[in-house]
């Protein structure tokens, strides 16, 4: 763990929208944790570290709040839809060397086949991992590959130690030539059809 996910929280009493807005103009952001069987603690969160911490999906936190310590993973982050503002987050408790299930981003690389595109049909896959090893994503190699190539979550090579939960089925990964190519390629043999029918025409007259 880095030493710059250690957060200093405080153990907040007061609830509701009002404070809660008072506490985002103080700089803080609301937080719940919760897990491990313990009642839900109520928080708030030094708001630009916490923003930045976020910034990488499933972030693992070492959080002290009322003198005590607690691992925390980042299981939900709720922003205001316009704004973009940092309304709430949910803490999930961890425990080194437990397993917790988290959606991985899926990030694509290389360049497939010239003249065709990659498609990410699945953004995310959902991994079972160690707690303090949750991967930042799983790279989709696609450099070289055809059109009509499909990649599932089963073909996805796993970091070590990682379950794939994601149905083996899922598309992750279509390799295709552009509808726009296509389109140009119907309009090119169009009009060839119609220049070799004009053609044909004319030598039988």
């Amino acid at each position: 763990m880095s030493e710059d996910n250690k957060v200093t929280a405080e153990v907040r009493t007061q609830f509701g929208k009002g404070f809660a807005r008072r506490l985002r103009a103080a700089g803080q952001i609301p937080a719940v944790l919760y897990g491990h069987g313990t009642e839900p603690v109520h928080l708030a969160l030094p708001g630009h570290q916490v923003a930045l911490l976020i910034r990488r999906a499933n972030a693992l936190l070492e959080l002290t709040a009322d003198g005590k310590d607690h691992l925390a993973l980042v299981k939900d982050v709720q922003k205001d839809p316009v704004r973009q503002i940092i309304e709430h987050i949910d803490l999930l408790v961890v425990k080194k060397g437990e397993k917790v299930a988290v959606d991985v981003p899926v990030v694509v690389v290389g360049e497939p086949f010239a003249g065709t595109i990659a498609n990410l049909d699945a953004a995310t896959v959902s991994l079972e991992v160690e707690a303090t090893h949750i991967p930042q994503n799983v790279e989709v190699d696609v450099e070289g590959l055809e059109d009509g190539t499909h990649i599932t979550a089963a073909d996805l090579k796993l970091p070590k130690g990682a379950t794939l939960v994601t149905e083996p089925e899922t598309l992750v990964v279509a390799v295709s030539v552009p509808a726009a190519t296509l389109a140009a390629e119907d309009e090119i043999a169009e009009a060839d059809a119609e220049v070799a029918a004009e053609q044909s025409e004319e030598s039988a007259e």
